[in-house]
């Protein structure tokens, strides 16, 4: 079989640097405030990412850091942006609360219009579980979304919303668990036993060409990627996942995060898309 011909697109990416990074409280298995966070490399590991976006042409834009607010490094929780509406989030813990409000006010100060940039009423965590695709977005919960909030978005943003079931506490976030390889194409890899029995079967359904990952690639938050059409930046332990990238046509570049990780994020994590 012939890899499908892929070309890049430029994206363009709020990201918040972690120069107040440290895990001192846990809010998701991957969180141990007894290891303690190497803070130099830890900032010296994301502004590799946030190189290598800019060396393939992307835009990237900056939230300044809290020194309140040591998890705003994960600045695709923040907010959802779809057709250049925006919708905020609502998070579930109270440690993450405040970074709401500095992400609706950084839309604010850089020209989105009031009436684009929406406060929810229900809980969600921004792109932690929402992922669009050409024809939908895909909807996470059970562990921090409300599924009040899936109705909420697709009211918002017009477009169908598909709910799916978060059932493994280690992929508490869609974005643990799946990845937009091609957002034109509605072309995705995920982890089944992510997944409800039920959503597994909407996945399959939905997605029958999808990539499917191992529980090794899975668990080295593998599927924690960006990808922009052509590019899959991902962790680089997920080794299991960059020749079947390679396959369908894809270039994998493996991205150390291992600082971040103590977090329980990555790549996708640290990457909020603006999309147009």
């Amino acid at each position: 079989m012939r890899p499908t011909p892929r070309t890049s697109s430029p994206r363009r990416y709020l990201m918040c640097p972690p120069a107040h990074f440290s895990v001192t409280y846990s809010i998701n298995p991957w969180m141990d405030p007894t290891k303690p966070v190497d803070l130099p490399l830890a900032l010296a590991q994301w502004e590799d990412l946030r190189d290598r976006y800019r060396a393939l042409g992307h835009t990237v834009e900056l939230l300044t850091p809290d020194p309140a607010l040591p998890d705003m490094v994960f600045a695709a929780n923040g907010a959802t942006v779809v057709g250049g509406r925006v919708l905020g989030a609502r998070f579930a813990h109270a440690e993450r609360s405040d970074e709401a409000a500095a992400h609706l006010s950084w839309f604010r100060r850089n020209g989105w219009p009031e009436e684009a940039v929406r406060l929810p009423e229900h809980v969600n965590e921004g792109e932690g579980d929402f992922a669009v695709t050409a024809s939908w977005i895909l909807a996470g919960r059970g562990f921090r979304s409300s599924p009040l909030a899936h109705g909420e978005a697709q009211e918002f943003f017009g477009r169908p919303v598909i709910g799916l079931e978060l059932v493994d506490p280690r992929y508490y976030h869609l974005d643990t668990a799946l990845c937009v390889l091609d957002d034109a194409r509605d072309e995705v890899m995920y982890y089944p036993a992510a997944f409800s029995p039920g959503s597994r079967a909407v996945l399959a359904r939905l997605f029958p060409d999808a990539l499917i990952a191992t529980e090794e690639d899975a668990a080295a938050l593998g599927l924690n990627a960006v990808s922009d059409g052509l590019h899959v930046l991902l962790p680089q332990a997920a080794v299991g996942l960059f020749e079947p990238l390679r396959q369908r046509g894809f270039e994998p570049v493996g991205m150390d995060l291992g600082e971040l990780l103590k977090g329980g994020g990555s790549v996708k994590c640290c990457t909020q898309e603006l999309r147009p």
